[in-house]
């Protein structure tokens, strides 16, 4: 088992639970790692035999563009597409930081990360 992942991916994006965070947006920090057998491509060299980080980066802006009240929901999205698209992914983590959440309080931000797995016999996703 292998680790493919993005870390840091910098987004502007409208979710919050109150209305203005979802008009005005904010920026947030996604981190996600996707485990994987991908030892076909330590000899193939191709990058069908693998989780193509590009392709995980394309996913994560697309469900980043969907406005939502809670991370924990994108991130269920997000684990969701990517379970979706790669068949070889055993198990996703996602971590999403809201920069300057508006909360009254100053922090570097807050956020959400979840693990997801998928179950070998069923391919649901599991949190």
């Amino acid at each position: 088992m292998a680790s493919i992942f993005i870390r840091n991916m910098r987004l502007l994006a409208r979710h919050g639970v109150m209305r203005q965070e979802r008009t005005v947006g904010a920026e947030f920090v996604v981190t996600v790692e996707v485990m994987a057998d991908i030892q076909k491509a330590f000899h193939t060299d191709c990058v069908e035999d693998t989780i193509n980080y590009a392709t995980i980066c394309q996913l994560v802006r697309k469900e980043m563009d969907i406005p939502s009240a809670l991370l924990e929901h994108v991130a269920a999205r997000i684990a969701k597409a990517i379970f979706k698209e790669f068949d070889k992914a055993k198990e996703v983590v996602v971590e999403i930081i809201k920069v300057n959440p508006p909360m009254g309080a100053q922090c570097e931000g807050a956020g959400v990360r979840e693990t997801f797995t998928r179950h070998d016999t069923t391919d649901a996703v599991v949190y």
